[in-house]
């Protein structure tokens, strides 16, 4: 769901969450967690939809210097508005969602680090992957926690499927991601836009590095590329490739995965996930259609965050992850190879 002033079923939906959104303790009396969301465009407005109406949180402000933008999600939810980080800051808060363009999070992180606040960052981690480790290496000295916002991780579909081949020998992963072009875009192409969470997904479900990168990109209508066809292979030997683009008039999502026992197929728009099995000489074999839950993804990354940030666990997604997967991500920009023998050029020329 978007958020935008001028959406009055927006206005409406949000509108409800605030009027619940001071219960802040639950039953179990924790200590409500005082926590701000920094950037209120589309994605922004829905980490504050979210954190509002969750138990034992207190969305105290969020932050944008599109003041008008501001106030209508503030008053929405019941929570203050500030017109900068240092601002939100000086309110007090305990963990921040920071979804702010992507060339402001480097900025950003290490502010609210620097004031001990824990940390979730929405993909990717940063601009550069430079940049990301630098996130990391502060959070770290810092103490606070650090987690990555790749959400379709807790698409009840991809988890789905993740249950399906654990402990299976896996031979190809194969992700569709494709839609029209998004009219708000314009600083970054498909590759970082949408592939970058396929390429997150594909090493989280195959437990391995990717190593090999064989990237085709193309611009058909936009100056970035709006067209890619990416291939990988990871440590593990498997086989991997991407196909997204912004010229599909329609929105596509789905994942193929082959082990040597099974074939699983997801559709993670209608989060349906058929499992084949059983294969036979005759070329027959069993189907299943396997159960998915309903949850909210972007509910349940929040609520994975809140909850390393109570009890000290490792983040959902940790912030070296989200730097690998950026880092997967350029070099398909900058024409694929080898990833091993190019990071280790890079470090004899920063050497």
């Amino acid at each position: 769901m978007g958020c935008q002033t001028g959406d009055p079923q927006t206005m409406a939906q949000v509108a409800d969450i605030g009027a619940d959104s001071n219960d802040a303790d639950n039953d179990s009396g924790n200590k409500a967690l005082r926590v701000g969301v920094i950037g209120v465009g589309v994605m922004g407005c829905n980490h504050a939809r979210v954190l509002a109406e969750l138990p034992a949180v207190e969305l105290v402000a969020v932050a944008d210097p599109d003041s008008k933008q501001a106030d209508f999600v503030g008053r929405a939810l019941g929570c203050k508005t500030v017109p900068d980080v240092a601002s939100l800051l000086a309110l007090g808060i305990d963990a921040v969602s920071i979804a702010a363009p992507t060339h402001l999070h480097r900025e950003i992180a290490l502010a609210c680090i620097g004031a001990g606040v824990h940390v979730m960052v929405e993909k990717p981690i940063a601009s550069t992957v430079e940049e990301g480790r630098e996130i990391i290496v502060a959070a770290r000295r810092a103490g606070v926690q650090l987690m990555v916002g790749h959400v379709e991780r807790f698409n009840p579909a991809v988890q789905a499927i993740k249950d399906a081949i654990r402990n299976e020998e896996i031979l190809s992963v194969a992700i569709t991601r494709v839609g029209p072009f998004p009219p708000r875009m314009s600083n970054v192409g498909v590759v970082i836009d949408l592939a970058v969470h396929d390429i997150d997904l594909i090493s989280w479900f195959t437990g391995s590095a990717i190593v090999e990168v064989q990237p085709q990109l193309s611009s058909a209508k936009a100056e970035r590329e709006d067209i890619a066809l990416l291939q990988f292979r990871t440590a593990s030997g498997v086989l991997a490739h991407i196909n997204t683009n912004w010229l599909t008039p329609f929105k596509a999502r789905t994942v193929h995965v082959a082990t040597k026992r099974k074939y699983v197929i997801g559709d993670l728009l209608t989060r349906q996930v058929t499992e084949c099995f059983g294969f036979q000489p005759d070329g027959s074999y069993s189907m299943r259609h396997l159960s998915v839950g309903h949850a909210e993804p972007l509910r349940a990354e929040l609520l994975a965050f809140l909850k390393c940030v109570r009890q000290g666990d490792r983040p959902a997604v940790t912030g070296e992850e989200g730097v690998a997967s950026l880092e997967i991500a350029m070099r398909c920009l900058n024409g694929g190879g080898d990833v091993a023998a190019a990071r280790m050029g890079a470090l004899r020329v920063a050497g």
